[in-house]
């Protein structure tokens, strides 16, 4: 029986994975036409998987030759001699699983291996893998992963500039050369370059200058994310509507491979075992795993909060996007910006930076309000006192959550100045209901209404969502549209009350909450 798969490398015969074959043709299209690439895409999203599958089907037209930068020790990048050595151990290790080398060819890499004086050059070695171009009867591809691993070493550049020469001979001089080469990992070219040689800011040409764009779409559509789960269903007869957790799925993880693959597997092995399965693949048992899964501290969520630690900038650009509502313009010469979405944080929404998928931004939230929780935060330890008294029969009571709310920003007020107190009233909220509901429920933000102005918080509890807008008061008119916004999402959400917090900073303001009916839908407004 298949099952789903979050390490190492995916195989449509072990593992239940959305059809790639479409992704993996388009990407051959480049390898027939010659060009030279690379796949950046950020941790386990899927690029191992995919030059998996696409090895075995360029094997059919060409010699593939696929090794990995991973694993190999920094002093075999110490300079050019380790790295021809380290270099033609891997092609001999490929050779020994099955890799087809002409005798003449695989001499020549023993010797290189087994110098002492006069050691290999990477000239020498390119003489003989263009040696072995021309020899060939087959074109020969060279797919190279991880190739970050090497990030602060010069010979590596080096090496690039020689796979640069080879190809502009090739194309300028009929010269031999790989027919394709395929350069995969997280940190683009640019990037390896700016560590590499810091201090040569003239030094603006990059040897991979050559590399053709490669814009193909690596995420998972919600079309395959169904796909796969109708296999799914296939063989265990939960009687899900694969549509509908498909739809789930995809919005909560704008199909980045690794999210939907782990989704999946908490569900299956892990919420069937508290629900039965027809009761785990429905809403609730989605719910369920996707509080598992922010709970969790796995491998992408700490390369995530490692890099966050690494840049402060970064830190700093996310946190000012998801706490205070600030407005980014998406600028791919930004160096944070390209940055943020190399390492998959971040995507261009019409123009704008917005943190990749819903996900993401719950856990960056954890992750910001937990820092002010070590902070001794009045609001989440008064929340943490008072969340009793907040649910009633199973449901929140979110009245006397908004009016407990109310007496503690009161109760801190007067010792904040007026910009701290508008920029950061939201995140007093949100840490004020993270006791509340933690452990139960979740929340996370509608980043299409998000911005320094207002924000709608979509809460998860116990099979109940309640949507509550966060604004701040800029007048009755702006006040009015919210409300009818509010409206709408809660027709989309198929709910019959909303809610608003207002921050306003007037000083005739009128603190309290009220209750209205808009458009045949209750909504209870709390002002602060």
């Amino acid at each position: 029986m298949k099952e789903f798969n979050t390490t190492a490398v995916c195989k449509p015969e072990k593992h239940y994975m959305v059809d790639i074959s479409k992704r993996v043709e388009k990407i051959k299209e480049l390898v027939d036409a010659g060009k030279y690439f690379t796949i950046n895409r950020a941790r386990q999203y899927g690029k191992t998987t995919t030059l998996t599958a696409l090895y075995h089907i360029l094997q059919e037209d060409y010699v593939v030759v696929s090794i990995s930068f991973e694993g190999v020790s920094s002093s075999n990048f110490s300079s050019e001699q380790s790295f021809v050595k380290a270099f033609c151990r891997k092609l001999m290790r490929e050779c020994r699983a099955g890799l087809m080398l002409p005798n003449n060819i695989k001499e020549q890499l023993e010797e290189y291996i087994a110098r002492k004086e006069e050691k290999a050059a990477l000239d020498e070695l390119f003489d003989t893998l263009m040696e072995w171009c021309f020899e060939s009867e087959r074109s020969i591809v060279l797919i190279i992963d991880e190739v970050d691993s090497p990030a602060d070493e010069q010979v590596f550049l080096d090496f690039l500039a020689q796979l640069r020469d080879s190809y502009i001979s090739r194309d300028a001089k009929g010269t031999p050369a790989f027919q394709s080469v395929i350069l995969a990992g997280v940190n683009d070219i640019k990037h390896l370059k700016s560590k590499i040689r810091p201090d040569e800011d003239e030094k603006e040409n990059s040897p991979w200058n050559i590399a053709a764009d490669f814009d193909i779409d690596m995420s998972l559509s919600e079309d395959g994310i169904k796909g796969m789960l109708d296999e799914y269903e296939a063989d265990h007869h939960t009687g899900m509507d694969t549509a509908n957790m498909a739809k789930l799925i995809w919005d909560q993880t704008s199909g980045y491979p690794f999210l939907v693959s782990r989704i999946c597997q908490l569900i299956d092995e892990r919420v069937c075992k508290t629900l039965s399965p027809s009761a785990a693949w429905t809403k609730e048992g989605f719910l369920k795993a996707v509080k598992m899964l922010l709970a969790e501290n796995n491998s992408l969520f700490q390369s995530i909060t490692g890099k966050l630690n690494k840049y402060p900038k970064l830190r700093a650009a996310l946190r000012s996007i998801l706490m205070e509502g600030t407005k980014l313009t998406y600028t791919a010469q930004t160096d944070s910006i390209s940055q943020m979405q190399m390492y998959g944080l971040i995507k261009n929404d019409n123009n704008t930076v917005a943190v990749a998928n819903r996900t993401f931004e719950t856990m960056l939230y954890n992750l910001f309000l937990s820092e002010a929780e070590l902070k001794n935060n009045v609001f989440y330890n008064s929340g943490e006192l008072e969340k009793n008294r907040f649910i009633k029969d199973g449901k929140l009571d979110m009245p006397a959550i908004f009016l407990g709310f109310i007496k503690t920003y009161n109760q801190v007020v007067e010792k904040l100045v007026d910009r701290f107190k508008e920029e950061e009233g939201r995140e007093f909220f949100l840490l004020y209901l993270k006791p509340i509901i933690n452990g139960t429920g979740n929340f996370y933000i509608e980043s299409q209404t998000r911005d320094q102005l207002r924000t709608d918080v979509i809460v998860d509890y116990l099979g109940e969502q309640y949507i509550i807008e966060l604004k701040v008061w800029r007048g009755p008119r702006y006040n009015e549209e919210g409300e009818q916004q509010v409206c709408e999402y809660l027709d989309r959400f198929d709910l019959q009350t909303g809610y608003m917090l207002s921050f306003n900073f007037n000083e005739k303001k009128e603190q309290g909450i009220k209750e209205y009916m808009i458009n045949g839908k209750k909504l209870i407004e709390a002002t602060v």
